[in-house]
């Protein structure tokens, strides 16, 4: 099994699409790396040869950044917008959508489950 950026990738589907399980390869980047490893991007994951992958992980190592350096940094942006109290940090801090969109309705990934909402037991027969 290939074993790449501490990621297993798939054995049986093809490399191109096998990259893209590490966290911070994208299609267009994978195309990219095997581009430079002079890897046909048509081949199964089982078909690599140990030169292979060695140039693939050189590859990956020299350029990119992934998994946990990658997560680490992106959470380090994010708390440092926390910290400035910026626009962006606030809403983030405040866990609602950071780029603009609508919440009066939607945002329900973002903002979690609808509470219900308390109805008073006299409020409605008064008269």
């Amino acid at each position: 099994m290939a074993r790449i950026a501490g990621v297993d990738l798939p054995r049986q589907k093809r490399i191109e699409i096998s990259l893209t399980y590490i966290y911070g390869i994208g299609l267009t980047t994978s195309r990219n790396i095997l581009n430079e490893a002079n890897i046909d991007t048509n081949k199964k994951t089982d078909e690599l040869d140990d030169n292979e992958l060695a140039s693939i992980r050189k590859a990956i190592d020299n350029k990119y950044k992934v998994e946990g350096e990658l997560r680490t940094e992106v959470s380090m942006n994010i708390k440092r917008l926390m910290d400035l109290g910026c626009y962006r940090g606030l809403r983030h801090r405040k866990s609602l959508p950071v780029h603009g969109q609508r919440t009066s309705t939607n945002a329900r990934t973002r903002k979690g489950p609808r509470r219900a909402a308390v109805k008073k037991k006299g409020a409605a027969k008064k008269k």
